[in-house]
């Protein structure tokens, strides 16, 4: 019996892209060799135009019947594809940021990138996330096949089970050879809707929504306000507590050395200190009120020495304090003061006109609700509420009003760093750097990222959610710097960008390739200034992204 074997030898062109920035292209030819695939290389065309390379691919598509290319201007179309502006823009800018490295190439690295990408195009849950990538070129950016809401809520579990990954990669990325020696850690909080989060508790809630279940979550930066984690802790954990898996963290993460932590009022305690000093690491904190008060009585610091643009006390055992009087807020503490004063005015006006139009109401009861409101203003302290023939009158305490004005716009730092090591200007202007984490958190909770609501309820999938974010506010933060000297903010820079759509080549009925069309100006500023390339064109996949749950099942009939 003979066997005949018939190698046939299939040519292709293959295509590379190396760090996001040069493509390569070669025309390869593949075959088989003692039951063996092999591949050589015929000719390198990287320096064909787009045009030359795409018609050798033409021409290979129909190399068995070269007679039909005669006919294809016929049946070549185009039409409106997917806006493709915005979405390669911030894929670029998770690859410059090291976040496309940092989750890697699988499938669920895949699927976290273009949640972190969708929350900086477009925020909102997981269901519009799919949404979003059906009108913009997810899969074909990404590479990525068909995927659904329960794909990327699944994929929040992954990316929380790989969050200490994730975040060491790019922390090596950021800051390769040259490890941070100070970060900045603050926290805040973001309340619940809904009452089944696994980590939803009643505390203190800094977003003044009363009556709502939060999570309580922890920002660590570098020098530059540059995120390296974020946790997420249960909504009634205190502010000290927090700060422990920081040290640990940094301790053995990334890299440990002489550190110094920045951290706000009250975070860092004596148990706090003590845990720091045992790593040897070093600490700038603001001491809270009563702990000023206390060194005044102490005779430690002077009320003297806050007129002074920068004052300093060291204390035996080598704890330093920087004093300063901001002026600025001293001003607005006041107004405020006096608006509180205004409003309860009125609370007594309207309560008096109350009772002299119902001469049946009780005295008591409407000089409680005053002294309610007092207390509610915290004003109560040098203002006293009084009533006599049915009228409710306020007396101001002018000795206590000072005494409560005295520390007005007064703060103390607090570190062990010493003279010899740190001038006191550079230890308040580190401290001021935790304005950085504050727009972070404002930027990452508000319009432009919206963390909350959180759409999540298992502890997992909180975290996973909370990365999301932090990721996303990096390409923020970054497009923020580059976009410094442009009249427009970020959310409205992505916004232009969404209106650049592709042009879809359609032969004979059949997508082809994805045209991406010569920018206006205005988005070839917003590229440029974002040092961002766009393709000539894409590759069209076909892949249409639909959600499993549908819009038109829940509306209700008209």
């Amino acid at each position: 019996m003979f066997i005949l074997v018939i190698n046939v030898a299939i040519m292709y062109i293959d295509a590379s892209t190396a760090q996001g920035k040069y493509t390569r292209y070669l025309l390869r030819e593949s075959y088989r060799e003692e039951g063996k695939v092999k591949h050589r290389t015929i000719a390198n065309l990287s320096r064909c135009s787009h045009e030359e390379i795409e018609a050798l691919r033409l021409a290979l598509k129909h190399k068995d019947d070269l007679s039909t290319l005669g006919s294809l201007s016929e049946d070549v179309s185009v039409r409106q594809g997917l806006s493709v502006g915005a979405a390669w823009l911030v894929y670029d800018m998770t690859k410059q940021r090291g976040i496309t490295e940092a989750l890697g190439p699988s499938r669920e690295g895949k699927l976290a990138l273009w949640q972190v990408m969708a929350r900086v195009i477009d925020q909102g849950s997981r269901l519009s996330a799919v949404r979003l990538a059906s009108s913009h070129a997810a899969c074909d950016v990404l590479g990525l096949e068909r995927f659904n809401e329960d794909d990327l809520y699944q994929d929040l579990d992954w990316v929380c089970k790989n969050q200490a990954l994730i975040e060491d990669r790019l922390f090596k990325r950021v800051h390769a050879g040259k490890q941070p020696r100070l970060y900045l850690y603050d926290v805040t909080s973001s309340y619940l809707e809904g009452e089944d989060n696994d980590l939803g508790e009643f505390g203190y809630n800094r977003d003044g929504k009363k009556g709502k279940r939060q999570i309580v979550m922890g920002l660590l930066c570098d020098e530059e306000g540059r995120p390296v984690s974020i946790e997420v802790f249960p909504g009634n954990t205190p502010d000290a507590k927090t700060i422990g898996s920081q040290i640990r963290k940094v301790a053995q993460r990334f890299g440990g050395g002489e550190i110094t932590f920045v951290g706000d009022r009250g975070m860092i305690k004596s148990t706090q200190v003590e845990d720091l000093m045992g790593h040897g690491f070093h600490y700038i904190t603001v001491i809270t009120k009563p702990q000023v008060e206390a060194l005044l009585a102490k005779g430690t610091i002077q009320m003297s020495l806050f007129d002074q643009e920068l004052a300093e006390i060291v204390e035996e055992e080598g704890t330093r304090y920087i004093l300063r009087r901001n002026p600025l807020r001293a001003k607005e503490i006041e107004e405020s003061r006096q608006s509180k004063y205004i409003s309860l005015e009125r609370a007594v006006k309207r309560q008096n006109e109350y009772l002299a139009g119902h001469p049946r109401a009780k005295e008591e009861v409407a000089l409680r609700k005053v002294r309610q409101r007092c207390e509610g203003l915290k004003v109560s302290k040098w203002i006293t509420v009084s009533i006599a023939q049915r009228e409710i009158k306020l007396e101001i305490d002018e000795r206590a009003r000072e005494e409560a004005r005295k520390l007005d716009g007064c703060y103390v730092l607090k570190t062990d760093l010493k003279k010899a090591q740190v001038s006191k200007e550079t230890i308040h202007a580190r401290y001021k750097d935790l304005s950085l984490v504050e727009w972070a958190f404002r930027t990452s909770k508000t319009v432009e990222l919206e963390m909350r609501p959180v759409y999540v309820r298992r502890e997992r999938r909180t975290r996973g959610h909370a990365v999301v974010v932090m990721l996303a506010y990096c390409i923020v933060q970054e497009l923020a710097k580059r976009w410094r000297d442009i009249d427009l903010t970020v959310e409205e820079g992505i916004q232009e960008l969404t209106t650049l759509c592709a042009t879809e080549m359609l032969v004979k009925g059949n997508p082809c390739c994805n045209k991406v069309p010569i920018p206006r100006p205005s988005v070839q500023r917003l590229l440029d200034k974002a040092k961002v390339r766009l393709p000539a064109a894409l590759p069209c996949r076909g892949i249409h992204v639909a959600t499993r749950k549908k819009l038109p099942d829940n509306r209700k009939r008209l």
